[in-house]
């Protein structure tokens, strides 16, 4: 039989762990919208894909398409359709739709990500799973990346009143109330037309992670770079099964997968994004000036993060869950998670 797409483990592997010919049963299809060397596939989605394997004693597959089933925000929906078995994306890519996981994305709240994506997972299973906003899936990860900063091609980030007016290029509700209510403008854009944008000055800066801004190739764009502790904001992503696939898969193999996922798959997740983002800050030596925030400009950006917290916790409270119960644990599984 003639296999075609990418498969991460080679048959000499499924021998490796003692299964003969014939022994993957079943292939699960991931679609998959960034490169292949992007830390979410070549250190998330491939070591998951291994460990799946190898849990399952050979018996299910993960196979990367070699392209995308649809646009980034789509993948939630094509997962759920059954157009594709697998498949990851930003919640923020889709604003409003979800709302109770923004509690991982709200400023000031990011450590590392390794801390943000086990907090995540655990209140997300013990207060919010069954609150609707992933229905038609199963939930296998989820996890954020480190903490995000403000960058800047010209404009120097200090003082903040020099960034009145400035274009930014946000994801989500979170960081465009964030810059809104500094007196900037967002610009609404997934992260694969951040270098179009600020390479043809349809935006002034960004908000990003330290791994982002080399990855995307604006490490020769960007000049300056705003952090405040914890983050400016961060972006969580949902990493799904649809329902049915699982549903039909043995109960050995479910027990398994789900063995390699949740909290395992958030630890992982979040250790490989710390790692890419300690790359990252050492790629941008000499090549952006950082300012770390001023206790004067910390205060401004809590007075107008306050008006996000209100929102989100008005957002909690139309779902029917206690907003601050939910916070006070986040930040409790926080403190237990930072490495």
């Amino acid at each position: 039989m003639r296999l075609t797409g990418k498969f991460i483990l080679p048959a000499m592997l499924a021998l490796a762990f003692g299964a003969g010919a014939g022994a993957q049963e079943v292939t699960l299809r991931l679609s998959n919208w960034l490169p292949p060397s992007h830390p979410v596939v070549k250190d998330i989605m491939v070591p998951w894909a291994e460990q799946v394997s190898e849990a399952t004693e050979g018996r299910v597959a993960v196979q990367i398409l070699d392209a995308p089933l649809g646009p980034p925000p789509a993948h939630f929906d094509l997962v759920a359709s059954g157009a594709a078995d697998l498949g990851f994306s930003a919640h923020s890519y889709t604003p409003g739709r979800f709302t109770l996981t923004e509690i991982a994305e709200l400023p000031f709240l990011t450590p590392s990500s390794e801390a943000n994506s086990v907090a995540l997972w655990n209140v997300w299973s013990n207060m919010l799973a069954d609150k609707g906003e992933h229905a038609g899936v199963k939930v296998l990860g989820l996890f954020g990346h480190g903490p995000g900063h403000l960058f800047t091609t010209e404009r120097p980030v200090s003082p903040l009143d020099g960034l009145q007016g400035a274009k930014i290029r946000v994801a989500g509700a979170v960081t465009d109330q964030l810059v809104q209510g500094l007196g900037m403008v967002s610009v609404q854009a997934p992260s694969s037309e951040s270098y179009e944008l600020l390479s043809n000055g349809v935006a002034d800066g960004i908000v990003f992670p330290y791994e982002s801004v080399p990855f995307f190739k604006l490490d020769g764009l960007v000049k300056h770079g705003l952090r405040v502790p914890g983050g400016m904001y961060n972006v969580s992503f949902f990493f799904v099964m649809n329902q049915a696939r699982f549903d039909s898969l043995s109960d050995a193999d479910r027990a398994a997968i789900e063995q390699v996922s949740g909290q395992a798959l958030a630890r992982m997740a979040g250790r490989a994004w710390d790692a890419a983002d300690a790359a990252g800050l050492a790629a941008l030596e000499g090549k952006v000036a950082f300012h770390d925030a001023t206790e004067e400009e910390i205060a401004t950006f809590k007075a107008d993060a306050d008006a996000i917290y209100d929102r989100v916790r008005q957002n909690y409270a139309a779902k029917g869950v206690d907003f601050d119960a939910a916070l006070a644990m986040f930040q409790e599984e926080l403190a237990k998670a930072q490495p």
